[in-house]
């Protein structure tokens, strides 16, 4: 079991002392004393290459496809080959030291940047929607989120949807979620998080350290083929077609250089186009047996991005409104609604993490959703590009206004 999860993500993710201060919550203190240093480097190019960083999850598909299917070159941009990271914190200091000039982000992340940070980071699409579940172990007999009473469960990182959501349904179930330290009690109705790397968790959660996590895929599909786990909920089950990776480039650039970041934007945008009607194509493409953007192999990306609507995950409950919702394991449009933004931060506000959090007590959601996201270059794209509609989560009356719904 370690075999094939540390084979398979080696070295993908943060160090063991990077994850250590996940765990102790130091995460943001260090990335604030990094931002605090570096007040002009957010964009300093001297030229119009597309350099993009990534992490190995599916949330990254747009950017690699546009890169896989020639996308940017068709703008005429230069693009280097996406570089793979190890985590959100190198990849933020490789973003905020310019090392990249696009890149894609948890949907809180920009947030904690431009308003903890005064860093001028700007959301120009979403890279995907969905795309997330919460798994259990098969030590385990939890077929409900109110059965996490009393247990651990593993998320990516504290600002991140993952933790968003999960919270919203540990709570919707009577659950506390708390972060306690190893040997600290828990009450019986307590849920105790961790900050863990994906690519420990299939293995933490075979050697029963964890009784569930909720993670991107191919995570989820990786513990369900490797580890015995059993898919407890898909996320895009309970918030419909849930923002979670976005699109972010530096505010400097977008203003310095619009004509290019158009072109960039139009490529990403045909990406998620492309990647939303060949789900089974592309998981091929960016797996270990295509272009190897991602080290999964292609059974395990293939079924993270197209295994949802099956008997087995109705019968369990992992699934409830497909019917009513139509959405996917793994969607892509990438229309930024407001609505969903001003939602995301209004969880924020509620949302237990480690560490100090105290710049969203006055964060106004109204004023997030104008200010951190730029709408202008993505709808240009858009109606460039208008197949965007068809993907089964637009609302083709009103494809850019959405009432959000979040529902167990």
């Amino acid at each position: 079991m370690q075999k094939w999860a540390g084979e398979a993500y080696a070295g993908d993710y943060s160090r063991r002392e990077m994850l250590n201060m996940f765990a102790k919550g130091g995460l943001f203190a260090s990335l604030s004393g990094l931002l605090s240093t570096l007040p002009q480097m957010s964009y300093a190019q001297d030229d119009e290459v597309v350099r993009i960083g990534y992490l190995p999850i599916t949330d990254a598909t747009a950017l690699l496809v546009a890169h896989a299917k020639g996308f940017f070159a068709d703008e005429g941009l230069e693009a280097e080959r996406p570089t793979l990271i190890r985590g959100w914190s190198p990849l933020i200091e490789g973003f905020v030291s310019n090392k990249f000039n696009v890149v894609h982000f948890l949907n809180p992340i920009p947030v904690w940047m431009r308003y903890n940070n005064n860093f001028p980071v700007k959301i120009m699409a979403w890279a995907h929607t969905n795309g997330s579940g919460l798994v259990v172990g098969k030590h385990t007999d939890i077929t409900d989120f109110s059965q996490l009473g009393g247990k651990q469960v593993a998320v990516p990182f504290w600002y991140s949807m993952h933790n968003i959501v999960l919270q919203y349904a540990l709570r919707a179930s009577g659950v506390t979620p708390v972060i306690k330290g190893p040997g600290e009690a828990l009450a019986p109705n307590e849920c105790n998080l961790q900050v863990m790397a994906p690519p420990e968790m299939p293995a933490s959660l075979a050697a029963r350290k964890l009784d569930a996590y909720i993670v991107a895929e191919p995570f989820n599909a990786l513990g369900e083929m490797k580890a015995g786990a059993r898919m407890l909920r898909f996320t895009g089950d309970i918030w419909k077609n849930h923002p979670c990776c976005v699109l972010c480039m530096h505010e400097e650039a977008t203003k310095a250089r619009p004509e290019w970041t158009q072109k960039v934007v139009n490529a990403v945008v045909r990406g998620a186009i492309y990647a939303s009607t060949n789900k089974a194509e592309v998981a091929e493409l960016i797996s270990k047996n295509g272009e190897g953007y991602l080290p999964a192999p292609a059974p395990v990306v293939t079924r993270a991005m197209t295994d949802y609507d099956m008997p087995a995950y109705r019968e369990s409950g992992a699934v409830k409104h497909v019917d009513e919702w139509h959405n996917g394991r793994i969607d892509f449009q990438p229309w930024p609604y407001p609505s969903a933004t001003k939602l995301t931060v209004e969880k924020m506000k509620e949302t237990v993490v480690g560490g100090d959090k105290s710049f969203l007590a006055d964060l106004d959601p109204n004023f997030v959703a104008d200010d951190l996201v730029d709408r202008s270059f993505v709808k240009a794209a858009l109606e460039q590009y208008p197949e965007w509609k068809n993907d089964p989560s637009v609302n083709q009356g009103d494809p850019y206004n959405r009432e959000e719904v979040l529902s167990l």
